[in-house]
């Protein structure tokens, strides 16, 4: 790992380690004028980091977000605000409001990414309660292995699922989007549960089709020109995804000749379980983004490039 990067994961370490101080006045959420001040903050610093021009810019002002961002949620009660203006940092609340997490990337010279993250408990007392995520993608040999918070597979999610089973909230599916490197993308389907109180990442309970084993977490890998659909669609109560395919058969398992084929798979949520369905029909209306959408198989369009 890069020392400079290697720093900067021990500083947000220490950051969060101070997860259970709280002011020294106790009381109900009415700091939004301090949390907008905050907010602020958190909006130049992301955007002058986006500017940088280095890595050990870049860098050194994401550790400086970071330390503005754990002081923030200090405040007692911060669990309440939403930083709406954070447009850099996805922020998902869980539909039963038990915790929140905070996602975001930094982009590095060579065309990778490094994923940022936490965990943001609800407390009843308004005591801060994190759990830092350190990206470790670059040492997870097994992409399909169940991880913690420390040894994390970055993304960015975008959209979180309850998933249900007796009335209870047993997991949460989380989609993201998990940009690869100079040629691919990707986009993930992970999960997240909570076991002795820990998080944990990664469940088996996708199933393929017969014979095809059961994964912990599923991962998509495509033309970084190109765009992919992966979103839960409510209207069929499943996750729908587009079905990505090599521009032409000599390219198969090379994916940076990958792209959508038209047609739609899903998974589907039952008992506990997200089963994978084929060739899934959906009636979806006209959108004004479709004219951007790239053929792969048609040698005249220039794809457009999209995160």
């Amino acid at each position: 790992m890069h020392k400079g990067l290697q720093a900067l994961l021990i500083f947000f370490l220490l950051c969060c380690a101070s997860k259970n101080m709280q002011a020294q006045h106790s009381f109900t959420f009415n700091n939004g004028p301090v949390m907008f001040k905050y907010q602020d903050s958190l909006k130049t610093i992301s955007a002058k980091t986006f500017d940088a021009e280095s890595n050990a810019r870049r860098f050194a002002l994401n550790a400086t977000f970071i330390k503005t961002l754990v002081n923030a949620l200090k405040t007692p009660h911060s669990f309440h605000f939403n930083f709406d203006s954070l447009q850099k940092v996805s922020i998902l609340k869980a539909p039963d409001n038990s915790f929140r997490i905070f996602t975001w990337y930094v982009p590095v010279d060579d065309g990778s990414y490094r994923y940022f993250g936490t965990i943001q408990m609800a407390t009843a007392d308004g005591k801060l309660k994190l759990y830092p995520l350190i990206d470790n993608t670059e040492q997870i040999k097994d992409p399909n292995a169940v991880t913690g918070s420390k040894n994390w597979y970055g993304a960015r999610y975008y959209e979180i699922v309850p998933v249900i089973v007796s009335g209870r909230q047993p997991f949460y599916t989380l989609i993201g989007w998990k940009g690869n490197n100079a040629k691919t993308s990707k986009k993930v389907i992970d999960v997240l549960s909570f076991e002795k109180g820990e998080p944990v990442f990664g469940k088996p309970v996708f199933e393929g089709l017969k014979g095809a084993g059961i994964k912990n977490r599923i991962i998509f890998e495509y033309n970084k020109m190109n765009s992919m659909t992966l979103t839960m669609d409510k209207s069929v109560n499943m996750i729908v995804f587009d079905h990505l395919a090599p521009f032409t058969a000599e390219m198969e398992g090379n994916f940076e000749y990958y792209a959508s084929d038209l047609s739609f798979d899903a998974y589907k949520i039952l008992n506990g379980k997200l089963k994978l369905v084929e060739n899934v029909e959906l009636k979806n209306e006209p959108n004004v983004m479709d004219e951007f959408y790239t053929d792969p198989t048609d040698k005249n369009t220039k794809p457009i490039k999209k995160l």
